[in-house]
């Protein structure tokens, strides 16, 4: 063999190697990103991944619905009249309203609204709630007022409760085994992102009221139904133009995520995973509604190989109502925002891929305090159990 065919050899196999390498090389640079390992644990050290752990925690409401397809929706923040998602809180959003207070003496209770103060522990309110009194011939057990109880606590779309006036206690309560009482009421919600209650969401409550009215001897007093359709209608407006679902896209600039690099990097920012596959949440407290929201593709969360699968975009998203004033919540995203984008080298958009200056969220931040405002002054604070009830 010739010097000259030994140095085509080489030649080629110097080519062969180098497209090999650079193969490899482009493979791994277009790969999802995964997560770092875990570092080395001493002995004795139980077993881990380096982050936090958190217990779950219990979301209020229906939060699992996507964000709106404008990155900001409600009074005077772009583009108003999202879809509304459906009412899924069911009856534990019933927990936060508040009824009116009746009077030391026996007589039927009064019907007013409540102070922010008292309504934290009580059911309905005049405010967002249409309500009956219950006036029974004699007191009534609890054992006797749940078994009348009707088996769902919705008319249509609309959540509605029945209480017991709790005499020791002085307060309105779900009626409770071995207590008796001698005020009752019933009432429904108005409204709520399902829309305002109508006719026959009214008409349904009166009849399943009425059958528990007749298991336990009681005449209710119902309100008028077009009085309370029309206030309804007015509350659903209000609530319609004061009704704001942030939602921002973090995209990745050039390689894309696998869920796990996600889900690594939103952990260190105190996110834990959510009820749902693909979605992670910041919580606000015991008990309370998540802070803020993390999402993804739920196909890729559920992936047989996840650290292959492809993640190029999440949505980060906050629901207004649900969240406290004093949260600072809309700060509180933009400092997650900024955080995830240098860690993960991805660059904060709309939902049409067009990237959001400084500039842009300062204009929604100044929105949403005269939000803030309007809400105070309905007595609808957002992050109070009334708020929640109504934008769920």
């Amino acid at each position: 063999m010739s010097n000259f065919q030994l140095l085509l050899i080489l030649a080629g196999a110097v080519v062969l190697a180098a497209v090999i390498a650079y193969n490899a090389w482009d493979a791994r640079r277009h790969a999802p990103r995964r997560p770092d390992a875990p570092p080395a644990r001493a002995d004795g050290d139980p077993p881990g991944d380096g982050l936090q752990r958190h217990e779950p925690i219990l979301e209020f409401g229906d939060d699992e619905q996507p964000g709106a397809e404008a990155y900001a929706q409600g009074a005077g923040m772009g583009e108003a009249g999202a879809a509304p998602a459906p009412d899924a809180a069911g009856d534990a959003a019933q927990g936060g309203g508040a009824p009116a207070q009746p009077p030391a003496q026996p007589a039927a209770p009064v019907r007013g609204p409540l102070s922010v103060g008292e309504r934290r522990m009580f059911v309905l309110d005049a405010l967002i709630d249409a309500i009956a009194p219950l006036a029974a011939d004699q007191p009534v057990s609890g054992e006797a007022a749940l078994a009348a109880m009707p088996p769902t606590r919705r008319a249509g779309s609309k959540p509605f409760a029945i209480e017991g006036y709790n005499d020791a206690l002085q307060q309105w309560e779900t009626p409770q085994p071995g207590q008796r009482y001698r005020h009752l009421q019933a009432g429904v919600q108005l409204a709520n992102r399902s829309g305002a209650l109508n006719d026959i969401e009214f008409s349904e409550f009166v009849m399943k009221v009425q059958a528990f009215a007749d298991a336990i001897a009681a005449a209710p007093d119902f309100p008028d139904m077009r009085a309370e359709v029309a206030r309804a209608r007015e509350l659903d407006q209000f609530a319609s133009d004061h009704d704001a679902q942030l939602s921002f896209v973090l995209r990745a600039r050039q390689a894309a995520w696998s869920p796990g690099y996600v889900q690594q990097h939103a952990a260190r920012l105190g996110f834990v995973p959510g009820s749902m596959p693909g979605r992670l949440v910041l919580p606000a407290g015991q008990g309370l509604p998540p802070l803020l929201s993390l999402s993804y593709d739920p196909q890729a969360a559920m992936s047989d190989e996840p650290e292959q699968t492809a993640v190029r975009d999440t949505t980060l998203s906050l629901d207004v109502a649900h969240v406290a004033r004093a949260h600072e919540p809309f700060a509180r995203l933009r400092e997650v925002a900024d955080a995830l984008c240098r860690a993960m080298d991805g660059v904060l958009c709309d939902h049409s891929g067009v990237a959001l200056p400084a500039m842009a969220l300062d204009s929604i931040a100044a929105d949403l305090q005269q939000l803030y405002d309007h809400l105070d002054a309905r007595e609808l604070a957002a992050g109070s159990p009334l708020a929640r009830r109504l934008f769920s």
